[in-house]
């Protein structure tokens, strides 16, 4: 059966299914704060999930989550609370990026037999260890930046919102972040399918390193930025966008590029020509040099 994609797939949807019933009973049967039951809930969902990568051992279950649980919160919260329009932009954007990044898993999804390399790797260094890393680190770890990020738009739930320029503004850059992650992933799924022993140099990925993190990063800072222009306070909301932009900076970039380094000669050149995130043409000094003359 883990063999089979289709298969697969029906197991994924009905693990996810399961998780998602669990996950809003016990929401609705909790009597703290909106966003203790929240993170509660959500915690519970990941134990859920953990659970059933344990009996599939592939960690690599959890992978969806990361993109589906945002849309589950955003969307429940649109269906128990009074609807205007900033809170309609937030949901909107929400799904928007959810729905794109969602697709792009099921799209790359070959089936259970298939598991990240990140987690391979992991298995391989940890041995002994990789129960609790699979755990704290895989799966608890990312719910609860996932979590952190998703908080602004929950409170536009709770509190009084008002739409205004800003407000405005942010929807609209929020929903271009999740179309350059479509236009870098498509540029990635086109190179792959030609060469996958050298650096991609094409589109977004001529000039940037990383551009899909890029927009992952961007989201949700506009996301926080919405929120609190809509609400006019809570300035503390923008910890999720922060976290997240740390974890990308300081374990997901670093990681992917050791990978690279360590299966593709060339990497150290690669990197001195190619920036990290933003995709700008990165000169050479002689260039530099040449316009100076």
């Amino acid at each position: 059966m883990k063999e089979n994609r289709i298969a697969s797939f029906i197991v994924v949807i009905a693990v996810y299914a399961i998780t998602t019933i669990l996950g809003i009973v016990l929401y609705n049967h909790l009597n703290y704060s909106f966003y203790l039951n929240l993170l509660i809930a959500d915690v519970a969902c990941t134990v859920m999930i953990f659970i059933f990568s344990l009996i599939f051992k592939n960690a690599s279950m959890y992978d969806p989550y990361w993109s589906y649980a945002p849309m589950v919160m955003v969307c429940y919260a649109g269906l128990t609370s009074p609807l205007n329009a900033p809170r309609v932009l937030a949901i909107i954007a929400c799904l928007v990026w959810g729905v794109r990044l969602t697709l792009n898993w099921a799209y790359t999804f070959k089936g259970l037999n298939w598991e990240d390399w990140r987690y391979r790797m992991l298995r391989d260094k940890t041995n002994k260890f990789y129960p609790f890393i699979n755990f704290l680190g895989i799966h608890l770890f990312p719910t609860i930046v996932v979590y952190l990020c998703m908080l602004p738009a929950v409170f536009m739930f709770e509190y009084e919102v008002k739409l205004n320029a800003l407000v405005i503004v942010f929807f609209t850059f929020s929903l271009l972040c999740p179309l350059l992650q479509l236009v870098a992933d498509h540029q990635m799924h086109q190179f792959r399918k030609e060469n996958t022993n050298t650096f991609i140099r094409i589109g977004l990925w001529k000039n940037s390193r990383h551009p899909n993190y890029l927009g992952e990063i961007l989201m949700w800072w506009n996301i926080a930025l919405l929120a609190i222009a809509s609400m006019g306070k809570f300035y503390f909301l923008i910890i999720g966008a922060f976290a997240n932009t740390l974890m990308f900076l300081f374990i997901s970039i670093p990681m992917a590029e050791n990978h690279q380094k360590s299966r593709k000669p060339g990497f150290d050149e690669y990197k001195r020509q190619t920036r990290m995130l933003i995709p700008i043409r990165k000169f050479k000094t002689r260039e530099i040099e040449e316009q100076n003359i």
